[in-house]
C-alpha cells in the first residue's frame, strides 16, 4: 500500500491535488493531511484511496464554488461542478478533517456541494461537511434532469451506478436539502445541523432520489437540530428530490425547529407524496421525552419497532458486507 504525507512544509507534497495525482490509478493508497487549511478543488477517481486528517478543524480542506458562477462561456457552474471534493472510483474513505464549501448563502451563491461522493463505496468517519444548500451530494444522479443542463458535471453522461455510503460521527451542517442524491446512505451517531437563514422555512435536511427498490437513507441515533437562532417548527427532515424518496431517521434527538409535518412534499408542505417512504422511530428531545408525531403529514410513516429492526438490519448490512466494516 502507498502512503503519501500531505503538509504546508515538509511533506512529501504540500496540496492535496499533488498527492492525488502521484497515486497510480489500481494501487491502493492513503493520504495523510497534516494540520492546515488547505484551499483546494480536488478531484480524485483512484480505485481505493483514503484521505485521513489530524482532526476536524485541524486539517481543512476548503473552496467556494457556487452554482451561480459566471463560466467562461458565460453559462452558469450549476450544482455538480461547484464540489470541494469529488471522491470517485471503486472505495472512499475520508477521516478526521473538514470539508466546506465557502461559497455561502444560496440565495446567493446558488448550490455549493463541499462533497460529491461518487465511489461506489463511502467510508467518511470523525468528518465535518460544512456548507449551505446542497452540502453533501451522494450519487448516483435521477435519471433524467428537470430542467436543461441541470446535471452539468462529471456523471451527467454516464450511467447511474448505486452507491452505499457510511457516515459515522460525523458533523453535517447545510439548510436547503443539505443531504442528497439517490446513494444507499446510513447516518450513524452524527450532529446534523441546519442553518439558520431567518425564514419562515429554514431548510430541509435530507431530498432523496433514490428508486423505491433501493435502501435510501437511515439516521441511526444522530442528533438533528436547528443552529442557533433558527427559530421552532423551521425546518423539515426532508423532501422527495423523486417521487420514490426514502429517508427514515431511527432513535434520534430532535429539537423544537423540527417541523410538525416531518417531511414536506416538494414544492408544498402539504403536497401529497404517496410514493414516498418517509418515517421516524424512537424520536425523542433532547431530555428524552418522546417526541409527538400526530401532526406530520398523512403519508409520513410512524414506524413501528419491528419494522424500525429490519431497517436497522438492512443498514448493518451495508456496514458489515457491502463496505466490509
Amino acid at each position: 500500500m502507498l502512503e503519501i504525507y500531505v503538509a504546508p512544509v515538509n511533506g512529501d507534497f504540500s496540496t492535496i491535488t499533488e498527492a492525488i495525482q502521484a497515486v497510480p490509478y489500481g494501487e491502493e493508497a492513503v493520504i495523510r493531511i497534516g494540520e492546515g487549511t488547505y484551499r483546494e478543488k480536488i478531484f480524485s477517481e483512484k480505485k481505493n484511496i483514503s484521505f485521513i486528517g489530524e482532526g476536524p478543524g485541524k486539517t481543512v480542506l476548503e473552496y467556494g464554488d457556487g452554482a451561480f458562477d459566471e463560466m467562461a462561456d458565460g453559462s452558469k457552474r450549476g450544482t455538480f461542478r461547484s464540489y470541494t471534493a469529488f471522491l470517485g472510483g471503486e472505495r472512499c474513505v475520508v477521516k478526521d478533517m473538514t470539508i466546506r464549501n465557502t461559497a455561502g448563502d444560496g440565495r446567493t451563491a446558488g448550490q455549493a456541494l463541499a462533497v460529491y461522493a461518487d465511489a461506489r463505496e463511502c467510508i467518511f468517519e470523525n468528518v465535518d461537511l460544512e456548507g449551505c444548500q446542497d452540502t453533501l451530494f451522494m450519487a448516483p444522479l435521477p435519471m433524467t434532469e428537470r430542467q436543461k443542463n441541470g446535471f452539468m458535471g462529471p456523471r451527467v453522461m454516464t450511467e447511474r451506478v448505486l452507491t452505499k455510503q457510511y457516515y459515522k460521527n460525523c458533523r453535517i451542517t447545510g439548510d436547503v436539502d443539505f443531504i442528497f442524491g439517490g446513494a444507499d446512505a446510513v447516518f450513524d451517531d452524527c450532529d446534523i445541523t441546519c442553518n439558520n437563514r431567518n425564514e419562515e422555512i429554514n431548510g430541509y435536511i435530507t431530498a432523496p432520489c433514490g428508486l423505491s427498490g433501493n435502501i435510501g437513507m437511515i439516521f441511526r441515533n444522530c442528533r438533528i437540530h436547528g443552529a442557533a437562532g433558527c427559530s421552532d417548527n423551521s425546518v423539515f427532515l426532508g423532501r422527495p428530490w423523486r417521487d420514490e424518496a426514502k429517508a427514515v431517521f431511527l432513535s434520534c434527538t430532535m429539537d423544537k425547529a423540527i417541523a410538525p409535518e416531518r417531511f414536506s412534499g416538494w414544492g408544498a408542505i402539504s403536497k401529497d407524496q404517496p410514493d414516498t417512504f418517509f418515517g421516524e422511530y424512537g424520536s425523542v428531545t433532547a431530555n428524552g421525552d418522546i417526541i409527538d408525531l400526530s401532526h406530520k403529514n398523512p403519508w409520513v410513516k410512524e414506524i413501528d419497532e419491528s419494522t424500525a429492526r429490519e431497517l436497522g438490519s438492512k443498514a448493518d448490512f451495508i456496514i458489515t458486507k457491502c463496505l466490509s466494516l
